[in-house]
């Protein structure tokens, strides 16, 4: 397989993006859905019957009830985003990850080779820089010799 150019990773990635914020986009719709949804669910339907309606007064009584019910979900709704800011790290790091490009197996082992080589030959002139040049001249100098 060969390998994509800077422009083919570019728009792949910037393609990936648009997935993930279309994606973003269907959630929080859905979201959005489901809570007109509940909100449609609580509201009192309109009945034919004169009992009904008497039901229906009673619904309208009791909204003080029911801003101390919305109160709970806005804490528990509160927590969640410390939640989800906990792991965000984590997800960043794993989407960076992804967009790593990778050395394949044979660059790796070609840039092993180069710097076990590049070691070997930098070992070899110091101990010979040491050993032939350093020393023999300190002796000399000093006059131990």
């Amino acid at each position: 397989m060969a390998k994509k150019s800077k422009t083919q990773r570019a728009k792949a990635s910037a393609a990936r993006a648009q997935r993930k914020a279309q994606a973003r986009e269907v959630e929080a719709s859905a979201v959005e859905d489901g809570a007109k949804r509940a909100e449609e669910a609580q509201k009192p339907k309109r009945a034919l019957f004169k009992k009904a309606s008497a039901e229906n007064a009673e619904a309208k009584a009791t909204p003080a009830k029911a801003p101390s019910q919305e109160k709970k979900p806005a804490k528990k709704a509160e927590a969640k985003p410390a939640k989800k800011k906990r792991f965000q790290f984590l997800r960043d790091v794993r989407g960076e990850m992804k967009r790593v490009t990778w050395p394949t197996k044979q660059d790796v082992l070609r840039w092993s080779v180069v710097v076990v080589a590049a070691l070997v030959f930098f070992g070899v002139y110091v101990a010979l820089l040491d050993n032939v040049i350093i020393t023999p001249l300190l002796v000399a100098i000093s006059g131990l010799g």
